[in-house]
């Protein structure tokens, strides 16, 4: 795996993000697939889509860029759907990874013990994001991976940098990050781009179920992320 001094010594991030901060997430996109023909992947919650659809659909490197999943086994069914639905379109080369020694949420509870999720928040998002996430970019052999954040999503968002270091060393691209809510959803109506149909039943922001409610006019993309905590990521993105 390359290291996060190996990063900085081979790419300048702070001239690539000046760079890129009026680029397209396409032309961003053509750059990481140029830097990392191999080694490449993309994690995706199958929310809304946006940079698969450019992947696979607009751009089609000559390698399919491995696209990664985490069934936390807590998700709503729309989710799984539109994560099948998008694997058929696109013919996704598709690694899902859950947690250890669990298979369903019943299998969960069992392992962990019921509703975790109430009683130490931290640790089931480790046992179903984080520790998942870290064996699927290992067993990947990923040097670079793509997310879908954008800085308008969240007040917590706002500085978030195109290309980032992750805390292993590999490097973090967000090429949505300088899109707007509205440009983003003009490409999915514009490239007809598969989304979760919970976004049209007032869910703006789609994680598990037992801790994702709709959100109201005026609150931010994931105000309805972990309600009424002060909790503002799963632990993923730092």
């Amino acid at each position: 795996m390359t290291s996060t001094a190996a990063i900085a010594d081979s790419l300048d991030l702070a001239a690539l993000n000046q760079q890129f901060e009026t680029a397209t997430p396409q032309a961003i996109l053509r750059w990481a697939i140029r830097t990392f023909p191999t080694g490449l992947a993309q994690t995706s919650s199958f929310s809304i889509p946006v940079t698969i659809h450019m992947l696979y659909a607009e751009l089609s490197p000559p390698v399919r860029v491995p696209v990664i999943f985490l069934d936390t086994l807590h998700h709503f069914e729309e989710t799984l759907a539109t994560a099948e639905r998008a694997r058929q379109r696109y013919d996704l080369d598709l690694h899902v990874y859950q947690a250890a020694g669990a298979t369903t949420r019943q299998g969960f509870a069992n392992r962990y013990g019921d509703a975790l999720w109430q009683r130490d928040i931290d640790q089931f998002h480790y046992l179903t994001k984080v520790e998942p996430l870290q064996r699927a970019l290992q067993a990947v052999d990923v040097q670079a991976w793509v997310t879908g954040r954008r800085r308008d999503q969240s007040t917590t968002r706002q500085a978030l940098p195109i290309l980032e270091p992750d805390s292993d060393g590999r490097l973090k691209i967000n090429p949505l990050a300088n899109w707007t809510r509205k440009e983003l959803w003009g490409y999915v109506f514009q490239q007809d781009v598969i989304y979760n149909p919970l976004h049209d039943r007032g869910y703006a922001s789609i994680g598990d179920e037992p801790l994702t409610t709709p959100v109201q006019p005026g609150e931010d993309e994931r105000a309805g992320r972990w309600r009424g905590s002060q909790k503002t990521e799963c632990g993923i993105h730092r």
